[in-house]
């Protein structure tokens, strides 16, 4: 199981690392930019990583929310919309690598609005605030760990914008994060600890996932990779 589980950690570890060299190259790019919708944008960046790896499949619907849009969570689907000259934007991508999910989602923000910049910079900071509380605890729970991210968005003038902070993460199909279950999901109603196995023995990998926002001022931005290996 140790050879298994190894290979299923690189597995994971390799699909993020695409995800990261695609959200590299979308950056490069310019590919998210004021004057294009939403759904061109989603299109872009789909052939983009075709281009790159090949046909790719995605285990969730690609997400591309700017403006106000940027408020609702994952299960709306509202109007496509034209990114402004001072919008936030972010990206959301659930590509699929040899099988392997990677999860990975960035936030963009155009123009001068200082409250914007410092939510760009506060979700790299409290992602890694959020992982450091994870690894300081060895039996951490999904209640305990989503009490911390609340905080820490709290501190910094931060709401959160979706009903969990993350998930569990693996092979395509997944079997095992089930949409009404508590325990796949960094929730204040999971009482179990993070680290344990699945209903097949195999080890819980976790994607960390940040919606913050601001509701008053009509922005929020998203962020989002693995947890526990990388």
């Amino acid at each position: 199981m140790a050879d298994g589980e190894s290979g299923r950690a690189a597995g994971l570890i390799a699909a993020q690392e695409k995800a990261i060299a695609l959200f590299a190259e979308i950056e490069a790019r310019g590919l998210v930019a004021p004057g294009r919708g939403e759904r061109e944008v989603s299109d872009l960046i789909r052939d983009l990583a075709n281009d790159m790896f090949g046909t790719t499949k995605h285990w969730h619907k690609r997400i591309i929310r700017s403006g106000p849009n940027t408020l609702l969570p994952y299960r709306d689907n509202p109007p496509d919309r034209t990114i402004g000259e001072d919008d936030v934007a972010f990206a959301d991508f659930g590509p699929i690598f040899e099988e392997y999910e990677a999860d990975f989602g960035r936030t963009y923000v155009f123009g001068d609005d200082p409250d914007k910049h410092r939510l760009l910079e506060d979700l790299p900071r409290i992602f890694a605030a959020g992982r450091a509380a994870f690894q300081a605890d060895e039996d951490i729970t999904g209640r305990q760990l989503y009490a911390d991210v609340e905080r820490l968005a709290a501190d910094a003038g931060w709401d959160i914008g979706i009903w969990h902070a993350g998930h569990l993460v693996g092979e395509f199909p997944h079997e095992t994060n089930d949409g009404a279950k508590a325990e796949s999901y960094i929730t204040p109603e999971n009482s179990t600890p993070l680290r344990r196995t699945d209903r097949s023995g195999r080890t819980c990998h976790w994607i960390l996932e940040l919606h913050f926002v601001n509701r008053e001022k009509g922005f929020g931005g998203f962020y989002e990779q693995l947890l526990d290996l990388a």
